[in-house]
């Protein structure tokens, strides 16, 4: 890739953040992070029988102690309930609460199946490229700090 090309992506890269930040107000005290949270918990859900911070933490990528932060924060808001183990004390669960499936329906299923239908000149073959190339340039410029 020549250097102007470089230039280009990296504009774009600004550009989607322009976007991002164009996706709905969210109530008050909620922030971008913490529906993301909420979705990935409610995914991890369906698949395991009760989801650990490890969990959440692996399935981001992100640090266990950020992630256990983040999950107090929605424990406060009322969208995540905590249980410790039975047999381990140690060992705590995180449940996505009535209220937290609310936000994750309204601010994720419904605003993207609505966006989708704008977006859908879009191929997932399009889209596929897209996220590869951007998983890469993140890979490389995490390697750069």
């Amino acid at each position: 890739m020549t250097r102007d090309k470089i230039k280009k992506v990296m504009d774009a890269c600004y550009q989607a953040k322009r976007v991002r930040d164009m996706l709905p107000a969210l109530p008050g005290g909620v922030t971008p992070s913490h529906i993301h949270y909420l979705d990935t918990l409610r995914k991890l859900e369906e698949t395991l029988d009760k989801v650990k911070v490890s969990d959440i933490s692996d399935e981001l990528g992100l640090p266990r102690p950020s992630v256990t932060k983040t999950v107090k924060d929605l424990e406060k808001l009322g969208f995540v309930e905590k249980e410790t183990s039975k047999d381990d004390g140690r060992l705590v669960f995180i449940s996505i609460t009535k209220e937290g499936r609310k936000l994750v329906d309204k601010y994720v299923d419904r605003y993207f199946a609505d966006l989708s239908k704008e977006l859908s000149d879009i191929t997932d073959k399009d889209a596929d490229k897209m996220i590869e190339v951007i998983e890469k340039l993140y890979i490389v410029m995490s390697s750069r700090k």
